[in-house]
């Protein structure tokens, strides 16, 4: 596992997770990035899903993006941390590992899921990323090349310093 600062719609991966809503249909931030550079057939894919629950995901092809596909994972709206938001979170970061390594997938990288406009914590979220991802790839026994591609500098810092605890036992 590894963290970077670059757009996460120019990765070459297998997958890139976009911060989706629960329509799937496109929005601001990395949602809308990831719409506007995979092009028109995205939206139209995303449509014939019937949307996503908070705290799951749901997988496309990557259309005009250089990865592959597109695992689209609903994040949380952060209330306070009382109201599961932890859990939902975590969800997202298990089901996105749980859909490329049943499609066989070698790589995916990860924005900083419901860090942006939903307002959770970037520490407490990183934490629950990097956990979480940890758990999945040990469970499944996935051999999954993973990135957390980081917006901002800071992000990128919380990410790098959780990254260079090793994992406990």
């Amino acid at each position: 596992m590894r963290a970077i600062r670059a757009p996460i719609t120019t990765l070459d991966v297998d997958a890139i997770v976009n911060a989706a809503n629960v329509t799937l249909l496109g929005g601001g931030g990395v949602d809308g990035a990831v719409h506007r550079a995979a092009g028109p057939g995205l939206l139209l894919e995303c449509m014939g899903l019937g949307g996503c629950r908070t705290g799951d995901a749901k997988i496309t092809r990557g259309h005009h993006l250089r990865a592959r596909h597109v695992v689209h994972a609903v994040g949380p709206v952060w209330r306070g941390g009382s109201r599961g938001e932890a859990d939902l979170l975590a969800g997202c970061y298990r089901r996105a590992i749980e859909l490329a390594h049943e499609r066989g997938l070698r790589s995916i990288a990860f924005p900083c899921i419901s860090t942006g406009i939903y307002g959770y914590p970037v520490a407490a979220a990183a934490e629950i990323a990097v956990r979480t991802v940890r758990e999945a790839l040990s469970r499944l026994g996935a051999g999954i090349d993973v990135t957390f591609c980081c917006f901002s500098p800071g992000d990128l810092a919380v990410y790098e310093a959780l990254l260079a605890v090793p994992a406990a036992p």
